[in-house]
């Protein structure tokens, strides 16, 4: 073979080689369904048994891990960033405005990990199992199930700032919220889907204050009726709580919507989804249609868990879900 030749033969080789190290790494960086199979096969069905014990002990908390896994993505994506405590050298999300006084299962994930730890150390981080325990939590309470995308891997770091900035606030207009999960890559369709997870859940008087003393969107009726349990000044009524959805709030339903189509809305975020125009049709639909609402909220969870987790050699694997190694 000529010189030229030969070398035309080798530097195509190595080509060939370089594309498949390139396509080996991109493969590499893809969350799958079975990331686990081998390495922890009894990884889903401990989740299942801890999240069955918390929802059969108190249904509520099926929302509450799934608005942690919300809160966990939309901040540095879904690194379990949301977990970790503040200390002397990490300043955490957990007392960020959205999140503080507000989000609790902390302790379930915390039982959860030991039971997996015990099973399979080293192997399975906290972002994984929080995103395996919200989808229980939606399936226990009657909700559908789906295949989670697993391989994610833990942060070292947190960040407060992005909690206060990137989570959307109670108080957040239609067109605010599209702008929020637009930034995540999540479209209006996935924002409206999302959102439904408000069919189960509650909410602090807190959160909910302004829109019953002052929106005028509202159902009269509705809300006189919360009004009894939020009094109209911050203080000694701010803790308590009312059913994200009127109808069913410890059923995972399109009742949220139906909710909203006549007005019953408990925070002002949720009724910009009907009657301000940029969402209405979707909200409409779901209102009509479960089996629509419930198909499109697999497919938007599925994309926001894929929100830019960490993979490969980046981050680790937590042993101890509130704190770095």
């Amino acid at each position: 073979m000529a010189p030229a030749s030969l070398l035309l033969t080798r530097v195509a080789a190595a080509t060939v080689a370089v594309a498949c190290v390139v396509a080996l790494g991109a493969m590499a960086q893809q969350l799958s369904p079975t990331f686990y199979d081998a390495s922890c096969p009894n990884l889903q069905s401990i989740v299942r048994s801890g999240m069955a014990a918390a929802v059969q002990q108190e249904p509520r908390m099926g929302a509450s891990i799934l608005r942690l896994f919300f809160h966990d993505c939309f901040v540095q994506g879904c690194d379990a960033s949301v977990l970790l405590d503040d200390s002397a050298t990490l300043t955490g999300e957990k007392n960020a405005a959205p999140n503080a006084n507000s989000l609790r299962g902390f302790e379930v994930i915390d039982a959860i990990k030991s039971q997996v730890e015990a099973a399979c150390p080293g192997t399975v981080s906290c972002a994984d199992i929080l995103a395996l325990a919200a989808r229980d939590g939606v399936n226990l309470l009657s909700g559908p199930t789906w295949a989670v995308q697993l391989g994610r891997r833990d942060t070292r770091t947190a960040s407060q700032s992005a909690a206060n900035s990137n989570l959307p606030s109670p108080s957040s207009s239609a067109a605010a919220l599209v702008s929020a999960f637009a930034s995540k890559g999540l479209d209006s369709r996935d924002l409206v889907a999302l959102s439904g997870a408000h069919t189960i859940g509650a909410a602090r008087c807190a959160s909910f204050r302004s829109r019953i003393y002052n929106d005028s969107n509202i159902n009269a009726g509705f809300a006189a009726k919360r009004k009894q349990i939020c009094g109209p000044q911050s203080g000694g009524t701010d803790g308590n709580l009312a059913p994200l959805d009127a109808m069913s709030s410890v059923k995972f339903d399109n009742g949220y919507f139906r909710d909203l189509v006549s007005q019953f809305g408990l925070l002002h975020s949720d009724q910009e989804l009907f009657g301000a125009g940029v969402v209405d049709s979707v909200t409409a639909r779901y209102a009509r249609n479960g089996a629509a609402f419930s198909s499109d909220f697999v497919t938007a969870i599925v994309k926001m868990g894929n929100i830019s987790p960490l993979t490969g050699s980046s981050g680790e694997i937590r042993a101890n879900c509130r704190k770095p190694n």
